[in-house]
């Protein structure tokens, strides 16, 4: 049975756990604190990853805290660097963000497009990435999660907080957190473990601002929110793409939910 590690035991961790051990893998958690079942571990300190028990497999899906450029390079800069150097045997993915793609002109970018992020946390991102692919681990830039009890869009068109900032042409690239956790389990599943790739992980289909609060407006009969400006302030920056998910989906997986709107009725 093959062991997995999984760095991270949060709102993807744990979905990955469970579809994990589904498949028959021998899956643990590891999270800073620890706690049932779960190892604790700090993924910045080399003493502390040096002394996690050996595996086959390694998901490093652990989140910044909502932490600036600190939190990045220390848990994942600094995190990627000490599991590459722990288990240098092992298969490593590593959850990265479609966020180091900055266009803004709504072209369609794929694994070979240019990234330069104009905030320093996307920079780290990139570095943490390069680690991991030099080692021959994988590298899965996840869209925004979304999920069962987690949709900032459907809280803030629920709550009469949305906006639609100027024309709503603002592409949304986002990936369901199940969809998210299987198509990890898939590249781990592959009969060979593409080495040194890196994958877009997102929905099928990307929606701008503006279609996906006309959806909503259907689904919940509400009105369309008011227009606003542009958020420059997001955390991520402010960006105008579609992500696409052709090469993951060219190995064979497909999923669950194509597009934002064909899971609201299940979060």
């Amino acid at each position: 049975m093959n062991k997995l590690l999984v760095i991270g035991a949060g709102y993807l961790g744990e979905e990955i756990l469970r579809q994990f051990k589904a498949a028959g893998w021998q899956a643990t958690g590891v999270s800073l604190s620890g706690g049932e079942n779960l190892i604790a571990c700090d993924v910045s300190d080399s003493e502390s990853v040096a002394a996690l028990p050996d595996a086959d497999a390694v998901i490093h899906c652990a989140a910044s805290g909502r932490g600036g450029e600190d939190a990045y390079r220390n848990v994942y800069l600094k995190g990627c660097e000490n599991l590459v150097r722990r288990f240098p045997q092992a298969k490593i993915a590593f959850t990265s963000s479609s966020s180091v793609y900055a266009q803004h002109n709504g072209e369609t970018v794929n694994e070979e497009s240019e990234t330069i992020p104009d905030r320093e946390t996307g920079r780290l991102l990139l570095a943490a990435e390069n680690i991991v692919l030099d080692a021959g681990g994988v590298v899965a830039r996840l869209a925004g999660i979304y999920g069962p009890n987690r949709s900032v869009l459907l809280s803030k068109f629920k709550n009469d907080e949305a906006v639609i900032e100027e024309d709503g042409r603002r592409f949304i690239n986002q990936i369901h957190r199940d969809d998210a956790a299987s198509a990890l389990l898939h590249l781990f599943n592959l009969t060979k473990f593409p080495a040194g790739e890196i994958f877009n992980i997102c929905d099928s289909e990307s929606l701008t601002q503006l279609e996906v609060y006309q959806g909503l407006a259907k689904i919940f009969s509400k009105p369309l929110p008011p227009s606003g400006p542009r958020d420059l302030n997001r955390k991520r920056g402010w960006t105008h793409k579609q992500v696409s998910n052709a090469k993951l989906k060219a190995t064979g997986w497909q999923p669950k939910y194509p597009s934002f709107l064909d899971a609201v009725e299940t979060l």
